[in-house]
């Protein structure tokens, strides 16, 4: 692995602040996450945001086939080069923002492992999309910045539950694998990085149409999160009316003066359910 100060200084170019890009500078550490992820050779892998090569090298070396998808043309040739350096056939490159890409084209007759260092800009959006295609993904093993993982794990209850802790914990669970430090990386974050696992849960008995209308009610629920949640969920972009609003919490079980963050994963359930029945067809939130 060659540190990537170099790589980048060889060819002119600069780590893009505007992109997130904080590349992994530690082989050391790269090799102690391939460990710890516990990769097979018959594991097919999508990585997201390859960079560099940091990761693709041992991950490539451990699995057996790595599919990366990078959006930044300008470190194609360059991961390319440090690929056939490292006499790695098993790699495809993809030229596209993970965001644009159908994560379904890789439902082989195995699901895939999803491994990525994700650009802090789009780290939550990126989640989201996993969430969505989850179907197809058996387990991820994401780095977010450390104040973001503190959200995605938090509890019920305090400041940094949200939106996104809900989502996330409605669709899978998630553990801590590892911290990593500023000086792993180049340049260097101001921030510690964590090392989060997601083991996808497999499609309850919820559709698709009401998981959306699930994930429809947890942002209405946080889209005002100091309000109670009568009041945080009346009006806005799903037009929910707060008589209505009302009738679905009083189904759920929930009081209407409660906040959103003190809602457990399983009363959204609740919640979103209830709306489901209270609506049926009368709403446009499909």
């Amino acid at each position: 692995m060659t540190h990537p100060g170099l790589l980048l200084k060889e060819k002119n170019l600069y780590a893009g602040k505007e992109k997130g890009q904080n590349f992994l500078a530690n082989p050391g550490v790269a090799k102690m996450i391939v460990e710890k992820i516990g990769l097979s050779n018959d594991t097919r892998v999508l990585e997201i945001g390859p960079g560099l090569g940091a990761l693709t090298i041992p991950i490539a070396r451990a699995a057996l086939h790595v599919t990366a998808v990078e959006t930044d043309d300008r470190l194609i040739p360059i991961l390319q080069q440090e690929l056939d350096n490292e006499n790695l056939k098993n790699v495809t490159i993809i030229h596209k923002n993970i965001l644009k890409f159908d994560i379904n084209e890789l439902a082989w007759d195995k699901k895939i492992v999803v491994i990525g260092n994700l650009p802090y800009n789009i780290s939550s959006q990126i989640l989201f999309k996993l969430i969505e295609d989850r179907r197809c993904i058996e387990t991820a093993f994401l780095m977010f910045q450390k104040e973001l993982a503190k959200r995605i794990i938090a509890k019920p209850g305090g400041r940094d539950y949200s939106r996104l802790s809900a989502v996330v914990q409605y669709a899978a669970d998630v553990s801590h694998v590892t911290q990593i430090g500023p000086s792993s990386f180049f340049p260097k974050p101001d921030v510690d990085s964590v090392i989060l696992k997601f083991n996808f849960f497999e499609p309850g008995e919820i559709s698709l149409e009401q998981e959306k209308v699930l994930f429809n009610v947890i942002k209405a629920a946080f889209s005002k999160r100091r309000k109670s949640l009568k009041n945080a969920m009346a009006g806005g972009e799903f037009e929910f009316e707060k008589d209505f609003i009302i009738q679905a919490l009083e189904m759920a079980g929930i009081d209407a003066k409660r906040r959103a963050e003190t809602l457990t994963v399983e009363e959204f359930k609740s919640l979103g359910m209830a709306v489901w029945e209270t609506s049926k067809n009368k709403l446009n939130i499909i």
